[in-house]
């Protein structure tokens, strides 16, 4: 059943964003005509690259297409999508997953202060959500200033080395992942912390701490089960939110990733390099979020319980 919810959701998204990218203001032919150029040369150019076709027809195409692996070719210089995507997708891989390992252990510590406080809790809560409401480009900024400016320790841009892995130069990565980490363990935590709320508000957490069980136990053996779930479906709303925010970073910093790769082609109005690099994303949440929903299955406590009460 989760299966084929998230193959429904993956259609409905390929839907939505193919009928974005067709709602951007003009085309690839206009952007690649050439200054002066008159209407029926832009309108051969139109037709060489398949843009006169129905919208529909063109959506079966492209989605035919991606079934089978073959996400077509750059309206912009014909070049396969799926090689100009996996080119760049390694660099943003690295700083995804960068910002993902320092984010979650900080969505654990922020969420637990913001969901176990007793006093001060209206104070944790504004501070999670005011910090996740803070832009990436002013956090970008705000480190840029104080570790490239103020301090010297890392350069003010992250232009890697040709056929270079961002791995070999690690100062590179330190601002990129830094502005992209911080927003999402606030985000994470300011969600979190709902779940650490409500789960240590039932009945057997309470009867844990009256038996004087230590709180350390209490939280691994006793709370740790019911936040698996959610963390889970936090990490995976936070792995495709990162692949968006890194369209920013990618874009300040000079990083060359797939986010600066969908800046230019949306410049560009290049659908297929647009199209392909959303449904990435999409993919990331979705598949981030079945593995959540298959963990919740596996090692939910209350399932345990309900089919120990039915034997």
């Amino acid at each position: 059943m989760a299966v084929a919810r998230t193959l429904l959701l993956l259609f409905l998204v390929s839907v939505a964003v193919f009928a974005a990218t067709e709602l951007l203001p003009g085309d690839a032919a206009t952007q690649r005509a050439t200054p002066g150029a008159t209407e029926d040369q832009v309108a051969d150019l139109r037709e060489r690259l398949g843009l006169d076709q129905p919208a529909w027809w063109r959506y079966a195409t492209w989605a035919g297409g991606l079934l089978t692996g073959d996400a077509g070719v750059s309206l912009v210089n014909g070049r396969p999508v799926a090689e100009a995507i996996a080119q760049r997708v390694p660099a943003t891989a690295v700083l995804v997953s960068g910002a993902l390992l320092l984010a979650a252990p900080a969505m654990l510590v922020l969420g637990w202060w913001g969901g176990a406080a007793r006093r001060g809790r209206t104070v944790a809560a504004a501070v999670l959500t005011g910090g996740a409401a803070v832009p990436a480009v002013v956090v970008a900024g705000g480190s840029a200033a104080l570790l490239s400016g103020a301090l010297g320790l890392v350069p003010p841009v992250s232009l890697l080395p040709p056929d270079r892995s961002p791995l070999a130069v690690p100062e590179l990565l330190v601002l990129p992942v830094l502005s992209t980490a911080v927003p999402t363990a606030l985000f994470g935590a300011g969600l979190l912390a709902g779940a650490v709320r409500d789960t240590l508000a039932r009945p057997h957490v309470a009867d844990a701490h009256r038996r004087g069980r230590p709180v350390w136990l209490v939280a691994c053996v006793d709370v740790a089960p019911f936040l698996l779930a959610p963390f889970t479906r936090i990490l995976a709303i936070s792995a495709g939110g990162l692949v968006a925010a890194a369209t920013v970073v990618e874009t300040l910093f000079g990083y060359p990733g797939l986010g600066s790769l969908l800046v230019t082609s949306v410049a560009a109005r290049d659908l297929p390099v647009i199209q392909a690099g959303a449904m990435l994303a999409a993919a990331v949440v979705l598949a981030g979020l079945l593995a959540a929903d298959l963990v919740a299955a596996a090692t939910d406590p209350r399932a345990g319980r309900t089919q120990a009460g039915a034997r």
